[in-house]
């Protein structure tokens, strides 16, 4: 039996079934067998075929989110990754959950310079606690996301799903 070197999906002929990919006649001599990566750490949970570059979408996706706008940019260069369209979401929800992060930072940062001494403080606090709230977001994002559900979040996941 050979895999079909694209998608790992079982191939019988010379073409796949799954992703209509062509078969070449030496990965049909059934030598090719798809990688396997270990999914989640329950007792039972299965096995999944992992994607050509090694990492299958739901990891591939989490990671989106690790570094911000680095990551979210970076998965939707890489070739395998930007043709997946639940990656380009979730990297496209990453990218615009910190640039909108980015730019309360940015509103705080301006109205507490601009603010005496005691609301200073005030906003100091206000910051803290939607930094936290960030935070928890952030948190939420990566692990719904490692679990291969697609969350989106109230505003920016449809844009998200729009540009995706």
């Amino acid at each position: 039996m050979s895999f079909c070197p694209n998608c790992g999906a079982s191939v019988d002929g010379h073409f796949c079934a799954k992703c209509g990919t062509q078969i070449s006649a030496a990965s049909a001599s059934g030598t090719d067998a798809p990688n396997a990566s270990y999914q989640g750490g329950a007792a039972g949970a299965a096995y999944a075929p992992v994607t050509a570059a090694g990492m299958s979408e739901n990891v591939a996706g989490a990671l989106c989110y690790v570094l911000g706008l680095i990551t979210g940019i970076v998965f939707l260069v890489l070739a395998p990754y930007n043709q997946n369209k639940f990656v380009r979401f979730n990297a496209f929800q990453s990218i615009f959950f910190h640039v909108a992060f980015i730019a309360l930072w940015i509103v705080d940062t301006v109205l507490a310079i601009a603010l005496p001494w005691s609301l200073h403080l005030i906003v100091s606090l206000l910051w803290m606690v939607v930094a936290l709230g960030g935070l928890a977001v952030w948190v939420l994002l990566l692990v719904k996301t490692y679990q291969g559900q697609k969350f989106k979040l109230p505003v920016i996941g449809d844009l998200a799903e729009k540009q995706a």
